[in-house]
């Protein structure tokens, strides 16, 4: 039973670990600019994850992508010849849709205030929430149902 206690413990506290501070941007940054910019962004990114939860893993790369190569400066949204977006190793992305739907949503509650980069990091942590979430569930199911710990 210790060890059970053990297991659920160390679940949730990596579920809790996934809260990342970057450079300035932190949980509740908009807060008095855009109140509303997490939620929209979380509830855009879980809306698109419903329909396809393979778009989860694919936003966490665009913001690798994106912050590989001059910063997270979300560049690897521009479209045009000779961009980012069209280098070879960016031509399989995913998630451009979510971040273009999560940007028209802020632009109605928040016109200007919310950045496409701020945008592409908030999308990549709340993808991996919502994964983290997903797989914790699907363990304690496991573990209450077939006892296989």
């Amino acid at each position: 039973m210790s060890q059970k206690i053990v297991l659920m413990f160390l679940l949730l506290a990596m579920v809790g670990t996934t809260m990342v501070q970057g450079q300035g941007t932190r949980v509740g940054f908009y807060a008095t600019t855009c109140r509303r910019a997490e939620s929209i962004v979380r509830a855009t990114v879980q809306s698109h994850f419903t329909s396809d939860s393979s778009i989860a893993p694919g936003l966490l790369r665009m913001h690798f992508h994106d912050c590989f190569v001059n910063g997270c400066d979300a560049s690897i949204l521009i479209d045009g010849a000779n961009t980012e977006k069209t280098a070879r190793p960016n031509l399989l992305l995913r998630g451009y849709d979510v971040i273009a739907d999560a940007k028209t949503q802020l632009e109605a509650e928040c016109p200007g205030v919310v950045s496409c980069a701020d945008i592409l990091a908030l999308a990549a942590r709340d993808s991996v929430v919502l994964v983290l979430t997903f797989l914790l569930l699907l363990l304690l199911f496991f573990f209450y149902f077939f006892e296989i710990f």
